[in-house]
């Protein structure tokens, strides 16, 4: 009982040791606020207020209805321009798109003969104008074929196809993003948090202070593993209900406890890894550099930019050793798919046996570099 008091004691110093510390403070702040704003809602992974214009020269009522067909939030309304202006337009940066209908254009599509649309895009804005093309040419695809069996165009073969997308109907990127970013800071900070508070020590001279006291290393390692994993574990709530929620409109389906628990698990293999890699570095410097060639794979490799699936079968194998990768797909089937405890249980169990082995490992590591 003495030891979990000593324990809860030293953390508390940490707590209080990271409230004096502006520079900390103010990238957890930022990391659980604008960080992940920014993130969900800075890259685009769809077309957003993209500028279109209209070169008709056929003006019939299917060119007419072509240029009607595009709506906001993916477009802006509709510009009708002259016909051969479109490319010095888009030199002047007004659009990112032009679409030209030649002139006969109904006519030619009424006899059969195959006519063409051409579409200008400015490439220079690279993921507006890979997804966009592919917009524009499903929508023209669209009311093309609506007009054709209209005018009787076409046959009627009877079968329709219906699609549905399960966990984001919408398919709202910030949706995705906004949580992915989210999980993406816990791990940054926890690991940086509890390995600067040990640089921290280290390089004032204050855990020769601690060692000279009636404490043992591992309640010094122990004290600081609880306390950043508690301020992180709070930020990220803070974090899911004002700023995911509150701000983006991020819908969760599942438990948001069943989310926090695992997160909790996760902030335990955390904040192990942020004590063997401050006991491994010798400098504040030093530290900064492991977190990089560590955590930045990590984050690579759990699942959150690109599946799992698709990464090589060997690699998909070495994955399975990574905390990241576990937290992350227990995260996304609450957060996403409404998953219970009955579905994510063997993420926990491999997070807590990954933790338990790294802490170990942690643990005999700091003793050793103190002794």
């Amino acid at each position: 009982m003495q030891r979990l008091v000593i324990i809860f004691w030293l953390g508390l110093k940490e707590i209080i040791s990271l409230r004096h510390d502006w520079v900390m403070m103010a990238l957890l702040v930022w990391s659980f606020t604008l960080a992940p704003v920014m993130e969900a809602t800075g890259v685009a992974n769809s077309v957003n207020n993209a500028s279109i214009a209209f070169a008709d020269e056929d003006n019939s009522p299917l060119s007419r209805a072509l240029a009607t067909a595009f709506f906001p939030p993916e477009f802006q309304p509709v510009v009708q321009i002259a016909p051969g202006t479109g490319p010095d337009l888009m030199d002047q940066g007004k659009f990112l798109f032009v679409v030209a209908v030649p002139p006969g254009f109904e006519k030619d599509l009424r006899a059969g003969r195959g006519p063409e649309i051409q579409v200008l895009i400015d490439a220079t804005a690279m993921e507006q104008a890979g997804i966009g093309a592919s917009y524009i040419s499903s929508i023209l695809g669209t009311e093309i074929s609506r007009f054709a069996a209209g005018a009787d165009l076409t046959e009627n073969t009877g079968v329709g196809l219906i699609l549905q997308s399960a966990f984001n109907p919408n398919r709202d990127t910030v949706r995705f993003a906004g949580i992915v970013a989210l999980i993406g800071q816990i791990m940054w900070l926890t690991t940086i948090l509890t390995g600067a508070a040990m640089i921290r020590e280290r390089e004032h001279g204050t855990i020769e202070h601690l060692l000279a006291m009636p404490i043992a290393p591992f309640d010094i390692a122990v004290a600081k593993i609880w306390s950043n994993a508690a301020v992180v574990l709070m930020a990220a709530a803070l974090s899911l209900t004002f700023v995911m929620q509150g701000a983006l409109g991020i819908e969760i389906a599942g438990s948001k406890t069943l989310f926090l628990f695992g997160t909790a698990l996760f902030l335990f293999t955390a904040t192990a890894m942020g004590v063997f890699l401050a006991t491994i570095a010798r400098s504040m410097a030093q530290f900064a550099l492991l977190v990089m060639l560590v955590v930045l794979p990590m984050l690579m490799l759990s699942g959150g930019e690109t599946p799992v699936e698709g990464q090589p079968p060997w690699l998909q194998a070495g994955t399975l050793f990574l905390p990241s990768r576990h937290y992350m797909a227990a995260s996304q089937a609450v957060v996403f798919k409404g998953a219970g405890f009955d579905v994510i249980w063997p993420e926990l169990l491999w997070m807590g046996v990954l933790g338990a082995l790294l802490l170990s490992a942690s643990l005999v590591l700091f003793r050793r570099s103190v002794d």
